[in-house]
Protein backbone atom coordinates (compact mmCIF):
# COMPACT_ATOMS: atom_id res chain seq x y z
CA UNK A 1 0.00 0.00 0.00
CA UNK A 2 1.03 3.41 -0.55
CA UNK A 3 0.70 5.25 3.02
CA UNK A 4 2.78 1.83 4.52
CA UNK A 5 6.17 3.17 2.23
CA UNK A 6 9.10 4.31 3.93
CA UNK A 7 8.52 8.34 1.97
CA UNK A 8 4.97 8.14 2.66
CA UNK A 9 5.57 7.47 6.27
CA UNK A 10 8.53 10.36 6.82
CA UNK A 11 5.92 12.45 4.81
CA UNK A 12 3.31 12.06 7.86
CA UNK A 13 5.70 11.93 10.37
CA UNK A 14 7.21 15.64 9.56
CA UNK A 15 3.29 16.35 9.17
CA UNK A 16 3.24 15.32 13.05
CA UNK A 17 6.10 16.80 14.59
CA UNK A 18 5.10 20.43 12.46
CA UNK A 19 1.67 19.88 14.14
CA UNK A 20 3.05 19.65 17.83
CA UNK A 21 5.93 21.89 17.40
CA UNK A 22 5.91 24.34 15.30
CA UNK A 23 3.07 26.06 16.93
CA UNK A 24 5.04 27.08 18.89
CA UNK A 25 8.48 27.95 16.69
CA UNK A 26 6.94 28.83 13.22
CA UNK A 27 7.74 32.50 12.79
CA UNK A 28 4.33 33.14 12.30
CA UNK A 29 0.40 32.12 12.34
CA UNK A 30 0.03 31.95 8.79
CA UNK A 31 3.49 29.77 8.02
CA UNK A 32 2.25 27.20 10.69
CA UNK A 33 -0.95 26.82 8.54
CA UNK A 34 0.15 26.69 5.89
CA UNK A 35 2.83 24.24 6.78
CA UNK A 36 -0.01 21.72 8.04
CA UNK A 37 -1.50 22.10 4.28
CA UNK A 38 1.78 20.66 3.00
CA UNK A 39 3.23 18.33 5.31
CA UNK A 40 -0.83 17.02 7.14
CA UNK A 41 -3.55 17.72 5.08
CA UNK A 42 -1.82 17.21 1.11
CA UNK A 43 -0.53 14.12 2.02
CA UNK A 44 -3.75 12.25 3.73
CA UNK A 45 -6.00 13.35 0.76
CA UNK A 46 -2.81 11.84 -1.08
CA UNK A 47 -2.99 8.59 0.99
CA UNK A 48 -6.09 7.94 1.98
CA UNK A 49 -7.58 6.10 -0.81
CA UNK A 50 -4.80 3.40 -0.47
CA UNK A 51 -5.54 3.18 2.94
CA UNK A 52 -9.26 2.83 2.37
CA UNK A 53 -9.08 -0.76 3.87
CA UNK A 54 -7.28 0.48 7.25
CA UNK A 55 -10.68 3.32 7.15
CA UNK A 56 -13.21 0.07 7.00
CA UNK A 57 -11.30 -1.06 10.16
CA UNK A 58 -11.79 1.63 11.72
CA UNK A 59 -15.61 2.22 11.07
CA UNK A 60 -16.09 -1.17 12.24
CA UNK A 61 -13.42 -1.06 15.43
CA UNK A 62 -14.77 2.45 16.28
CA UNK A 63 -18.48 2.60 14.91
CA UNK A 64 -19.92 4.75 18.07
CA UNK A 65 -16.99 7.35 18.03
CA UNK A 66 -17.14 7.59 14.36
CA UNK A 67 -20.90 8.05 14.50
CA UNK A 68 -20.69 10.59 16.97
CA UNK A 69 -17.79 12.99 15.18
CA UNK A 70 -19.58 12.30 11.86
CA UNK A 71 -23.05 13.84 13.56
CA UNK A 72 -21.32 16.59 15.27
CA UNK A 73 -19.98 17.48 12.01
CA UNK A 74 -22.90 17.26 10.37
CA UNK A 75 -24.70 19.85 13.09
CA UNK A 76 -21.88 21.50 12.90
CA UNK A 77 -22.38 22.26 9.08
CA UNK A 78 -26.44 22.68 9.28
CA UNK A 79 -25.59 25.92 11.67
CA UNK A 80 -24.31 27.17 8.92
CA UNK A 81 -27.51 28.25 7.80
CA UNK A 82 -28.52 30.26 10.46
CA UNK A 83 -24.87 31.56 11.93
CA UNK A 84 -24.11 35.09 11.35
CA UNK A 85 -20.43 34.41 10.79
CA UNK A 86 -19.37 36.67 7.42
CA UNK A 87 -17.54 33.76 5.90
CA UNK A 88 -19.30 30.65 5.97
CA UNK A 89 -17.19 28.71 3.45
CA UNK A 90 -14.29 29.14 5.25
CA UNK A 91 -16.00 27.70 8.49
CA UNK A 92 -17.14 24.64 6.31
CA UNK A 93 -13.28 24.31 5.57
CA UNK A 94 -12.36 24.13 8.96
CA UNK A 95 -14.64 21.14 9.11
CA UNK A 96 -12.82 19.41 6.39
CA UNK A 97 -9.66 19.73 8.10
CA UNK A 98 -11.00 18.30 11.58
CA UNK A 99 -12.06 15.48 9.29
CA UNK A 100 -8.53 15.27 7.67
CA UNK A 101 -6.74 15.97 10.83
CA UNK A 102 -8.43 12.56 12.40
CA UNK A 103 -8.50 10.31 9.23
CA UNK A 104 -4.20 11.64 9.25
CA UNK A 105 -3.81 9.10 12.76
CA UNK A 106 -4.46 5.87 11.29
CA UNK A 107 -2.63 6.30 8.19
CA UNK A 108 0.82 7.80 10.38
CA UNK A 109 0.70 4.62 12.72
CA UNK A 110 0.30 1.73 10.46
CA UNK A 111 0.83 -0.19 13.72
CA UNK A 112 3.52 0.44 14.72
CA UNK A 113 2.96 2.84 18.34
CA UNK A 114 6.39 2.73 19.33
CA UNK A 115 7.27 5.05 16.49
CA UNK A 116 3.88 7.33 17.31
CA UNK A 117 5.09 7.41 21.19
CA UNK A 118 8.81 8.33 19.71
CA UNK A 119 7.38 10.83 17.55
CA UNK A 120 5.73 12.30 20.81
CA UNK A 121 9.08 12.31 22.66
CA UNK A 122 10.49 14.50 20.25
CA UNK A 123 7.72 16.86 19.99
CA UNK A 124 7.55 17.13 23.68
CA UNK A 125 11.79 17.79 23.30
CA UNK A 126 10.58 20.76 20.78
CA UNK A 127 8.54 22.66 22.98
CA UNK A 128 10.81 22.19 25.81
CA UNK A 129 13.31 24.19 23.53
CA UNK A 130 10.31 26.80 22.57
CA UNK A 131 9.62 26.74 26.46
CA UNK A 132 13.46 27.56 27.11
CA UNK A 133 13.12 30.38 24.44
CA UNK A 134 10.50 31.84 24.92
CA UNK A 135 11.63 31.98 28.87
CA UNK A 136 15.22 33.61 27.79
CA UNK A 137 13.19 36.20 25.45
CA UNK A 138 10.78 37.30 28.06
CA UNK A 139 12.50 37.44 30.71
CA UNK A 140 16.06 37.92 29.85
CA UNK A 141 15.88 40.12 26.22
CA UNK A 142 12.81 42.30 26.97
CA UNK A 143 14.03 42.46 30.88
CA UNK A 144 10.35 41.55 31.99
CA UNK A 145 10.31 41.26 36.25
CA UNK A 146 10.26 37.39 37.19
CA UNK A 147 6.82 38.36 38.74
CA UNK A 148 5.31 39.06 35.09
CA UNK A 149 3.36 36.20 33.56
CA UNK A 150 5.20 34.70 31.27
CA UNK A 151 3.85 35.09 27.25
CA UNK A 152 5.70 32.39 25.00
CA UNK A 153 6.90 32.38 21.36
CA UNK A 154 4.34 31.15 18.52
CA UNK A 155 1.06 30.53 19.03
CA UNK A 156 1.73 29.59 22.69
CA UNK A 157 1.94 33.34 23.67
CA UNK A 158 -1.26 33.21 25.58
CA UNK A 159 -0.26 32.85 28.87
CA UNK A 160 -3.75 30.26 29.62
CA UNK A 161 -3.70 28.70 26.42
CA UNK A 162 0.35 28.14 26.19
CA UNK A 163 0.14 26.32 29.65
CA UNK A 164 -2.44 24.04 28.74
CA UNK A 165 -0.04 22.88 25.23
CA UNK A 166 3.09 23.03 27.29
CA UNK A 167 1.05 20.76 30.24
CA UNK A 168 -0.53 18.62 27.80
CA UNK A 169 3.27 17.81 26.64
CA UNK A 170 4.07 17.26 30.25
CA UNK A 171 1.49 14.58 30.19
CA UNK A 172 2.17 12.55 27.82
CA UNK A 173 6.32 13.06 28.46
CA UNK A 174 5.83 11.97 31.73
CA UNK A 175 4.11 8.30 30.56
CA UNK A 176 6.50 7.80 28.23
CA UNK A 177 9.71 7.71 29.16
CA UNK A 178 12.19 6.70 26.71
CA UNK A 179 14.81 4.13 26.85
CA UNK A 180 17.71 4.99 25.73
CA UNK A 181 20.69 7.10 28.13
CA UNK A 182 21.04 9.52 26.17
CA UNK A 183 17.77 10.62 24.70
CA UNK A 184 16.51 10.19 28.68
CA UNK A 185 19.37 13.21 29.35
CA UNK A 186 17.28 15.13 26.53
CA UNK A 187 13.31 13.73 28.62
CA UNK A 188 14.61 15.21 31.70
CA UNK A 189 16.08 18.79 30.36
CA UNK A 190 13.01 19.38 28.12
CA UNK A 191 10.52 18.13 31.51
CA UNK A 192 12.31 20.65 33.48
CA UNK A 193 12.35 23.41 30.56
CA UNK A 194 8.58 22.37 30.45
CA UNK A 195 7.81 22.56 33.80
CA UNK A 196 9.37 26.46 34.52
CA UNK A 197 7.57 27.66 31.53
CA UNK A 198 4.13 26.06 32.87
CA UNK A 199 4.87 27.89 36.65
CA UNK A 200 6.40 31.12 34.94
CA UNK A 201 2.55 31.23 33.27
CA UNK A 202 0.75 31.10 35.86
CA UNK A 203 -2.01 29.35 34.84
CA UNK A 204 -3.92 28.33 37.60
CA UNK A 205 -6.31 26.14 35.53
CA UNK A 206 -3.85 24.45 33.57
CA UNK A 207 -1.11 23.68 36.87
CA UNK A 208 -4.71 22.31 38.28
CA UNK A 209 -5.69 19.79 36.07
CA UNK A 210 -2.02 18.65 35.91
CA UNK A 211 -1.56 18.71 39.19
CA UNK A 212 -5.08 16.13 39.07
CA UNK A 213 -4.17 14.05 36.80
CA UNK A 214 -0.48 13.21 37.88
CA UNK A 215 -2.39 12.31 41.45
CA UNK A 216 -4.92 10.17 39.64
CA UNK A 217 -2.07 8.70 37.25
CA UNK A 218 -1.15 5.67 39.79
CA UNK A 219 -4.58 4.47 39.55
CA UNK A 220 -4.38 3.30 36.11
CA UNK A 221 -0.12 2.89 35.74
CA UNK A 222 -0.21 0.95 39.07
CA UNK A 223 3.50 0.87 39.72
CA UNK A 224 6.04 2.72 41.77
CA UNK A 225 7.38 5.41 39.32
CA UNK A 226 3.88 6.82 38.84
CA UNK A 227 3.31 6.66 42.75
CA UNK A 228 6.72 8.72 43.07
CA UNK A 229 5.75 11.47 40.60
CA UNK A 230 1.56 11.54 42.13
CA UNK A 231 3.76 12.28 45.31
CA UNK A 232 5.98 14.83 43.45
CA UNK A 233 3.26 16.86 42.30
CA UNK A 234 1.40 16.70 45.32
CA UNK A 235 4.91 18.25 47.01
CA UNK A 236 5.76 20.91 44.57
CA UNK A 237 1.92 21.74 44.22
CA UNK A 238 2.72 22.93 47.98
CA UNK A 239 6.04 24.45 47.67
CA UNK A 240 4.26 26.67 44.78
CA UNK A 241 1.49 27.74 46.71
CA UNK A 242 3.47 28.91 49.42
CA UNK A 243 5.74 30.47 47.64
CA UNK A 244 3.91 32.00 45.18
CA UNK A 245 0.60 32.54 47.07
CA UNK A 246 0.31 36.32 46.87
CA UNK A 247 0.26 36.06 42.91
CA UNK A 248 -1.94 33.18 42.76
CA UNK A 249 -4.53 34.75 44.94
CA UNK A 250 -4.10 38.61 42.87
CA UNK A 251 -6.07 37.69 40.13
CA UNK A 252 -8.66 36.35 41.87
CA UNK A 253 -11.50 34.07 40.70
CA UNK A 254 -10.73 35.87 36.92
CA UNK A 255 -14.27 36.47 36.72
CA UNK A 256 -15.19 33.37 36.08
CA UNK A 257 -18.42 32.61 37.87
CA UNK A 258 -20.00 35.77 36.72
CA UNK A 259 -18.88 34.61 33.31
CA UNK A 260 -20.27 31.31 33.45
CA UNK A 261 -23.40 32.88 34.49
CA UNK A 262 -23.57 35.22 31.44
CA UNK A 263 -23.04 32.42 29.40
CA UNK A 264 -25.72 30.34 30.24
CA UNK A 265 -28.11 33.13 30.04
CA UNK A 266 -27.11 33.34 26.46
CA UNK A 267 -27.45 30.36 25.94
CA UNK A 268 -31.23 30.15 27.54
CA UNK A 269 -32.17 32.49 24.33
CA UNK A 270 -30.96 30.17 21.66
CA UNK A 271 -30.48 26.80 23.42
CA UNK A 272 -31.80 24.38 20.47
CA UNK A 273 -29.76 25.67 17.70
CA UNK A 274 -27.21 28.32 19.15
CA UNK A 275 -26.12 31.33 17.10
CA UNK A 276 -24.53 29.01 14.85
CA UNK A 277 -20.84 27.79 13.64
CA UNK A 278 -18.22 30.87 13.65
CA UNK A 279 -21.12 33.73 15.03
CA UNK A 280 -19.24 36.37 16.92
CA UNK A 281 -20.26 36.98 20.36
CA UNK A 282 -18.92 38.60 23.45
CA UNK A 283 -19.53 37.89 27.10
CA UNK A 284 -19.99 40.86 29.39
CA UNK A 285 -19.59 40.22 33.31
CA UNK A 286 -19.46 43.02 36.06
CA UNK A 287 -19.03 45.12 32.82
CA UNK A 288 -15.68 43.53 31.31
CA UNK A 289 -16.24 41.76 27.99
CA UNK A 290 -14.42 38.58 27.39
CA UNK A 291 -14.63 37.54 23.55
CA UNK A 292 -15.54 33.83 24.75
CA UNK A 293 -16.83 31.92 27.38
CA UNK A 294 -13.75 30.51 28.67
CA UNK A 295 -15.47 26.94 28.54
CA UNK A 296 -15.37 24.68 26.05
CA UNK A 297 -19.05 23.05 27.09
CA UNK A 298 -20.88 26.51 27.46
CA UNK A 299 -18.94 28.00 24.45
CA UNK A 300 -20.24 24.84 22.02
CA UNK A 301 -23.82 25.66 23.81
CA UNK A 302 -23.93 29.26 22.52
CA UNK A 303 -22.55 28.26 19.19
CA UNK A 304 -24.06 24.98 18.19
CA UNK A 305 -27.12 24.84 21.43
CA UNK A 306 -27.74 22.04 23.78
CA UNK A 307 -27.70 19.32 20.41
CA UNK A 308 -23.87 20.20 19.78
CA UNK A 309 -22.74 19.74 23.72
CA UNK A 310 -24.58 16.60 23.42
CA UNK A 311 -22.61 15.68 20.45
CA UNK A 312 -19.51 16.51 22.15
CA UNK A 313 -20.16 14.76 25.09
CA UNK A 314 -20.96 11.57 23.04
CA UNK A 315 -17.53 12.30 21.09
CA UNK A 316 -15.42 12.65 24.19
CA UNK A 317 -17.19 9.61 25.96
CA UNK A 318 -16.69 7.62 23.16
CA UNK A 319 -13.21 8.74 22.97
CA UNK A 320 -12.83 7.67 26.59
CA UNK A 321 -14.24 3.95 26.17
CA UNK A 322 -11.92 3.54 23.10
CA UNK A 323 -8.74 4.29 25.43
CA UNK A 324 -10.05 2.32 28.86
CA UNK A 325 -10.08 -1.10 26.34
CA UNK A 326 -6.60 -0.66 26.24
CA UNK A 327 -5.86 1.12 29.66
CA UNK A 328 -3.24 -1.62 30.00
CA UNK A 329 -0.65 -0.75 27.01
CA UNK A 330 2.03 1.84 27.61
CA UNK A 331 -0.17 3.94 24.86
CA UNK A 332 -3.44 3.70 26.28
CA UNK A 333 -1.72 5.08 29.77
CA UNK A 334 -0.78 7.77 28.47
CA UNK A 335 -3.63 8.33 26.53
CA UNK A 336 -5.51 7.79 29.51
CA UNK A 337 -3.85 10.89 31.05
CA UNK A 338 -4.15 13.09 28.17
CA UNK A 339 -7.74 12.65 28.36
CA UNK A 340 -8.47 13.08 31.78
CA UNK A 341 -6.07 16.48 31.58
CA UNK A 342 -8.05 17.76 28.55
CA UNK A 343 -11.23 17.16 30.18
CA UNK A 344 -10.15 19.13 33.32
CA UNK A 345 -8.96 21.67 30.95
CA UNK A 346 -11.47 22.36 29.06
CA UNK A 347 -13.80 23.68 31.91
CA UNK A 348 -11.59 26.62 32.84
CA UNK A 349 -10.81 27.82 29.01
CA UNK A 350 -10.15 26.59 25.37
CA UNK A 351 -13.51 27.88 23.99
CA UNK A 352 -12.86 27.01 20.35
CA UNK A 353 -13.94 23.35 18.48
CA UNK A 354 -13.69 24.30 14.90
CA UNK A 355 -11.40 27.42 14.81
CA UNK A 356 -7.95 26.03 12.61
CA UNK A 357 -5.11 24.37 14.47
CA UNK A 358 -3.95 26.03 17.30
CA UNK A 359 -3.04 25.71 20.90
CA UNK A 360 -7.07 24.17 21.76
CA UNK A 361 -6.26 21.42 19.65
CA UNK A 362 -4.06 19.71 21.81
CA UNK A 363 -7.11 19.06 24.61
CA UNK A 364 -9.58 18.60 22.20
CA UNK A 365 -9.00 16.91 18.49
CA UNK A 366 -5.37 15.54 19.41
CA UNK A 367 -7.01 12.81 22.12
CA UNK A 368 -9.57 12.54 19.70
CA UNK A 369 -7.18 11.71 16.50
CA UNK A 370 -4.61 9.64 18.98
CA UNK A 371 -7.89 7.86 20.19
CA UNK A 372 -8.41 6.93 16.47
CA UNK A 373 -4.78 5.47 15.98
CA UNK A 374 -6.37 2.56 17.94
CA UNK A 375 -7.99 1.21 15.64
CA UNK A 376 -4.01 -0.93 14.41
CA UNK A 377 -5.05 -2.69 18.01
CA UNK A 378 -8.11 -4.15 16.93
CA UNK A 379 -6.47 -4.81 13.48
CA UNK A 380 -4.96 -8.41 12.69
CA UNK A 381 -1.31 -7.46 11.51
CA UNK A 382 1.92 -8.39 12.37
CA UNK A 383 3.55 -7.27 15.20
CA UNK A 384 0.66 -6.13 16.29
CA UNK A 385 0.17 -7.76 19.83
CA UNK A 386 3.53 -6.11 20.51
CA UNK A 387 2.33 -2.76 20.96
CA UNK A 388 1.83 -2.76 24.75
CA UNK A 389 5.86 -3.61 25.36
CA UNK A 390 8.64 -1.39 25.74
CA UNK A 391 8.71 2.46 23.92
Amino acid sequence: MMYERRWAQSWLAIGFLWFLVAIALAPSNKIYQQGLVLFLWLPTLILLWSARGVLVQLWNAQRALCVSVGLLLLWSALSLFWTSAENTEREFKRLLYIVFFLLFFPLLVNANFSRLIQLMQWGGIGLGVAALLSIVQFYGVQGQPWVSRLYGIGEISHPILGAYVIAAAIIWMLHWQPQQRWFQVLWVLSLVSLGAFLVLCQSRGAAFALLISLVAMPYWCRDRRSRLIAIGAIVAAVLGLVLMYTLIMARGSSYRPEIFQSSVQMIALNPWTGLGLGSFYSVTALGHQFDHTHNMLTHIAVELGIPGVLLWLAVWLCVVREIWRVRSTIFGKGLLGLWLFSSLAMQFDAASLTDTPRAEWFISWLPVGLTMALVWMHARRPGCDKISGSN
